[in-house]
């Protein structure tokens, strides 16, 4: 018996300064209604997904910039997104700008969630490879200010097994840690069937332009390569079109544990693209030319790195 989950990647056309979270949830809604439609389990939304991507200004005060992030969720706005989620059966994938409260200290992380169909969060994550710079920078056209506005991810890259349609093992990232093997490989030496990555790419990179003809190639590649190297399925989903002023990529992906894409949006609007993942295909993988427990050397690994000149100091 196969088991198979019916994975929405639910990609946002633009979000103004101007539109409120209600505008957005709105929106959200109506991509849910229309995954339940398609006889979907779950649906996955981009990173930050609730406001415009607010690392591309620099603010001085810091209300403004607590003015994007989310105290409690769900919150008042974002309450309507987990009653959907039971009234639909349909679980979801947020990812939205985190204000915490913890150790008696302020605390901010760029955050995803993962919501199963009776509305419970089954899994939190916060994003580890932080990318652009921590200063404010006015030869760039547009900032990149994650690193000044969100402290590095504390909770590792956990697996969370939870049912949507089927049970399996669901891992989580978001933008950036898509780029690095080490997400794809802690995940996958967890057994991960399932990788659900929301992300907010520009176009144009500021200090590499000549990277900007190959953005869709790149972000197709990362992704494709962490799905086979590691026999899951990976759900990369963007916030696309232009934004302030900002073009970003879409190019919202479904990729099969055999690095296959197979389903993806082709606007850069708020569109859905869908496909039917057979967990066990996984298995395939796992068990064969990526089983780690027979093929995988990590001792030899450890040895070359720890080999005087292997790697330069830090």
């Amino acid at each position: 018996m196969t088991r198979i989950v019916t994975v929405a990647a639910a990609q946002l056309g633009p979000i103004a300064r101007k539109d409120t979270r209600a505008q957005v949830v709105e929106r959200m809604l109506a991509l849910m209604r229309q995954a339940k439609s398609h006889g979907c389990d779950l649906v996955v939304f981009p990173e930050l997904a609730l406001t415009t991507f607010f690392p591309r200004w620099y603010f001085e005060r810091q209300e403004e910039i607590d003015a994007f992030f989310e105290r409690e969720m769900p919150g008042p706005e974002t309450q309507r997104l987990f009653d959907a989620a039971r009234s639909l059966e349909l679980g979801f994938y947020l990812g939205y700008a985190e204000l915490a409260n913890e150790g008696g200290r302020t605390r901010r992380f760029n955050t995803s969630i993962l919501v199963d169909k009776t509305g419970r969060i089954v899994g939190k994550y916060r994003k580890i490879h932080l990318p652009g710079h921590a200063e404010h920078e006015p030869w760039r056209r547009f900032q990149h200010l994650e690193k000044r506005y969100f402290e590095v991810g504390d909770l590792g890259f956990p697996a969370f097994r939870a049912s949507f349609g089927a049970e399996g093992i669901f891992g989580m990232a978001i933008c950036n840690d898509r780029r690095w093997s080490e997400t794809y490989r802690i995940l996958g030496l967890q057994a991960v069937e399932v990788i659900l990555i929301g992300y907010n790419t520009p176009v144009h990179n500021p200090p590499a332009p000549e990277h900007d003809a190959l953005s869709h190639f790149h972000n197709e590649l990362v992704m494709q390569a962490g799905a086979y190297q590691n026999g899951t399925w990976v759900v990369g989903v963007a916030k696309a079109g232009n934004e302030e002023g900002v073009e970003q990529i879409g190019n919202s992906i479904v990729v099969a544990p055999s690095g296959e894409i197979v389903a993806a949006c082709t606007t850069t609007g708020d569109e859905l693209a869908i496909a039917r993942c057979d967990l066990d295909l996984c298995a395939s993988y796992k068990n064969t030319t990526f089983n780690f427990a027979r093929h995988r050397e990590p001792a030899q690994y450890r040895m070359i790195v720890e080999r005087k000149g292997a790697i330069p100091p830090d």
